[in-house]
């Protein structure tokens, strides 16, 4: 529940909406060093442990910079759907990180060529069914979807539809910031219903493909919705942690409140919930059935069976969600934005060690050692200080709260009660 009352929005001119000078002299650095850090994970990996791993650490990386883009548009188009006006002053930070989206889609071109002449997917590999005994009737209905031509084309499908999401949210809400239009907000509102379904089947799908078929012989039907969790997620955690951020060095003042952060809380201990709950349902159901097809992605995972995710898997169950669950929970935790900012940071390493531990296992050579750990870091490290570049860059030639978007009042004057 919240109480609201009017509050009249500062000026659209005032200082505290734009990006300061510090960070924006930072965001050329961040994007050459960023693609400099990546090329170089990637090659590491690739020249020492074989092309398979290089891309492995590659996707793992890309993935999570786009998980977080991808929740950032959920984000989005759900406030649009909700109509909500709490978070209008949070918003612009997610439409930024939406945006990458468009940049995303040209990163995406290494993992698209792996489909062509590279070694990323098992079911490019001419001789993968008969070194895996694999039932020709079988094959032929896995390689009606999994085949470079339609893997292809499903892909770009994907980024339009996003792409173009994305794009026509952050001009209508930055046109909205000009004219101050109330018949824009209306338009975005109208079109979220149609919108989050469409972004709904392309991420189930994508996750499919890219993610789920490194194992072309294993099939979950709850895995899109694993990514889905993970994506909103980080990226509650990403909004909190750059608000909080920007605050710090004077772009946003007293804008968003200690009530902004707590719903921003609340949403991350929601999520973390969920996310335990759908990574143990897909486990348990695949447990219980023990139907061979089926166990053999969770046996490579399996502790005791792989000494390398076998830890893995049962620090994420303790790291990821006992930890935060705990940490989160409290009002207290919640209603302090550096508690809320520490934990958001900390989540986002712990959403990195699980798409590693979904995308990695695959590779078929264990973390590599510790160049593999180095290659994986530094294709990370290098995704994240390019996206974030990215996001300075946009966000230095615009004004980080909708200043005039017609609900402003009301997140200005939100308070939990």
């Amino acid at each position: 529940m919240s109480h609201h009352q009017a509050v009249a929005p500062k000026p659209a001119d005032d200082p505290a909406f734009t990006m300061p000078a510090m960070l924006s002299g930072m965001s050329l650095p961040l994007c050459i060093g960023g693609l400099i850090a990546l090329v170089g994970g990637a090659f590491l990996g690739t020249t020492s442990l074989g092309g398979k791993f290089g891309m492995s650490a590659y996707l793992t990386a890309y993935m999570y910079a786009f998980t977080i883009a991808l929740g950032s548009l959920f984000f989005v188009l759900i406030q649009h759907l909700a109509r909500a006006g709490w978070s209008v002053v949070v918003r612009r930070v997610a439409e930024l990180m939406m945006l990458m989206m468009l940049p995303l889609a040209i990163l995406f071109l290494p993992i698209a060529w792996s489909v062509w002449g590279g070694s990323l997917y098992s079911w490019t590999d001419p001789g993968y069914q008969a070194e895996h005994g694999v039932p020709a009737v079988v094959w032929a209905e896995k390689i009606r979807w999994l085949n470079p031509q339609w893997f292809t084309f499903r892909a770009v499908l994907y980024f339009v539809i996003w792409c173009a999401t994305a794009w026509w949210y952050y001009s209508k809400s930055q046109r909205q910031d000009e004219t101050g239009e109330i018949t824009l907000t209306e338009s975005m509102q109208a079109r979220s219903g149609p919108a989050v379904i469409l972004f709904s089947f392309c991420t189930a799908f994508a996750a499919f493909d890219w993610v789920m078929s490194l194992a072309p012989m294993w099939f979950s039907t709850m895995f899109g919705v694993y990514i889905f969790t993970g994506s909103i997620l980080s990226a509650h955690c990403a909004i909190a942690l750059l608000s909080f951020v920007l605050q710090k060095q004077g772009a946003i003042r007293d804008e968003v409140t200690v009530e902004h952060y707590h719903d921003l809380a609340k949403l991350i201990f929601g999520f973390v919930c969920f996310w335990g709950y759908i990574a143990f349902s897909q486990y348990m159901l695949i447990w219980y059935a023990n139907i061979p097809e089926e166990t053999h992605w969770f046996g490579t995972r399996y502790p005791g069976w792989s000494e390398t995710f076998g830890p893995i898997s049962i620090a994420l169950m303790i790291f990821h969600w006992g930890l935060p669950f705990l940490g989160i929970m409290s009002r207290h935790v919640r209603r302090r934005p550096w508690a809320v900012a520490m934990w958001s940071a900390y989540i986002l390493v712990m959403h990195f060690v699980d798409l590693y531990w979904a995308i990695m296992p695959e590779a078929h050579v264990g973390a590599g050692g510790a160049v593999g750990i180095a290659s994986s870091l530094l294709c990370v490290l290098g995704m994240v200080a390019l996206m974030l570049g990215l996001v300075i860059t946009v966000g230095s030639g615009t004004r980080l709260i909708p200043v005039r978007d017609p609900r402003l009042g009301e997140s200005l004057a939100f308070e939990n009660i």
